[in-house]
């Protein structure tokens, strides 16, 4: 008997994420928090999430 049941990540049907550990796109989402970035209202929008978080960086980087 298991002592502590195993977590399934919160999510909803339709919400899209990008895993950072799997380097994919996620409907649901299937990895913990820790490893995604999301949710995004679209799987194109997930889809160019470190597109995204390269220009923050970007901007945040020249405001230094």
């Amino acid at each position: 008997m298991a002592l502590f049941k195993a977590n399934k990540p919160a999510g909803k049907p339709g919400e899209w994420f990008y895993c950072l550990k799997h380097k994919k796109v996620e409907e649901g989402p299937e990895c913990p928090a820790k490893d995604r970035f999301g949710p995004y209202a679209t799987r194109t929008e997930a889809e160019h999430a470190m597109e995204r978080v390269a220009e923050r960086n970007d901007v945040w980087d020249s405001q230094d």
